[in-house]
């Protein structure tokens, strides 16, 4: 896997190869088991469509950051852009931390393309702040990407296909 890029300005990329069909890997990125077995979700409520609501929320850790206090809390924006089981952009996101104030606005892009008999997944957050509480969420939040993205590889690559999709609609997980 070549190496993530954060920089301190703020941004998390990373692109990998998943030996598992497009699709499944897209799915694990709105599916309520996947989102718990590789990124570790406490609940999500994820609606894959163009201004659907996607949103995370993970436990409190006992670790404390020295700037950002403890991790956990939430993840969410707006769903602006889909294609389904191929790529999703996430807009005007927050991260909402169990302590202090609220980090963003950021994006997330998900692309999962057909690549051989697998899929490359391209992930890009980023955000426009360059405050040292920023630079900071960023050089965690890279880690953790790194971290969740072999565990997401590891479900994608073992996991069944996921099942078909229930018709649009909000979902909470």
């Amino acid at each position: 896997m070549p190496p993530a890029n954060s920089d301190s300005g703020g941004r998390f990329e990373q692109s990998l190869l998943i030996e598992a069909p497009p699709a499944r890997v897209f799915a694990c990125f709105f599916d309520p088991a996947a989102l718990r077995a590789w990124w570790q979700a406490a609940r999500s409520v994820t609606t894959p469509v163009t201004l659907g609501v996607y949103a995370i929320q993970w436990q409190t850790t006992p670790y404390r950051d020295d700037l950002l206090g403890p991790l956990g809390g939430t993840f969410f924006g707006t769903i602006i852009d889909i294609v389904e089981g191929k790529e999703f952009q996430v807009a005007d996101a927050q991260w909402v931390p169990p302590e202090g104030a609220p980090l963003g606005p950021m994006t997330l892009h998900v692309q999962c393309l057909s690549e051989g008999s697998g899929c490359r997944l391209h992930v890009r957050q980023e955000g426009e702040d360059m405050s040292p509480r920023w630079r900071r969420y960023y050089v965690v939040v890279s880690r953790g990407w790194q971290l969740s993205l072999m565990a997401l590889k590891r479900y994608a690559e073992s996991a069944e296909p996921a099942p078909a999709a229930p018709p649009a609609g909000p979902r909470a997980h």
